[in-house]
């Protein structure tokens, strides 16, 4: 039985190389939920750091559904907006069990083929599989797609239409926060439910 797994044409230096502008798009909800599953806090810095990896960074995009009264979430999105982040965001939506979720698909699959041209690599963080179409479009206009997300929540379909695939177990040490005072900036946690953005203040 053959195994592809490790199988690439490149070294991974060369792959690094050829990385050229780089544009990341991060699916908040989806990332807030597996660093749930890796038990670990996510640090935004450190994250970004360790996704450019020396590559010229074009913009990076953070998806996430907010609530407009939640004076803590928007305190965060401000620390994100000054801090390397091109926050997205769209009004929770109240569903009839009393969850609430905003689904922000559209957005990022848009954002990604209209700024093609703009950007060499595009790196995808999330595992859903709806974005495979994008990643597919975008590929075949000649963008490189990485994506980065936990194994356990990433569609095979989207691994299969990326360039490479990295799971977040592997860099989990690179982004986590490291164990500070409780006041020390801000954390991504779920309220009633919701996924949602906080600060530890």
């Amino acid at each position: 039985m053959l195994n592809f797994e490790n199988d690439s044409a490149f070294t991974p230096e060369q792959v690094m190389e050829n990385r050229g502008r780089i544009a990341i798009f991060i699916d908040g909800s989806n990332l807030f939920y597996a660093a749930l599953q890796l038990g670990i806090e996510i640090d935004y810095t450190k994250l970004l750091w360790r996704l450019t990896e020396g590559s010229r960074l074009l913009r990076a995009f953070f998806y996430t559904g907010v609530d407009r009264t939640n004076e803590k979430q928007q305190g965060f999105l401000l620390w994100m907006r000054r801090n390397g982040y091109r926050v997205i965001s769209k009004e929770l939506v109240q569903l009839p069990d009393g969850s609430k979720k905003a689904n922000l698909d559209v957005e990022i699959a848009v954002d990604m083929m209209a700024l093609v041209g703009s950007y060499d690599t595009a790196i995808l963080v999330s595992g859903d599989g709806d974005l495979a179409y994008a990643v597919d479009a975008t590929s075949y206009r000649g963008v490189r797609v990485e994506v980065v997300s936990l194994r356990s929540m990433t569609s095979d379909h989207l691994i299969n239409v990326a360039d490479r695939y990295i799971d977040l177990e592997a860099i989990k040490e690179d982004i986590m926060k490291v164990s500070r005072p409780h006041n020390s900036g801000y954390t991504y946690r779920p309220i009633s439910g919701v996924a949602t953005l906080e600060n530890d203040i």
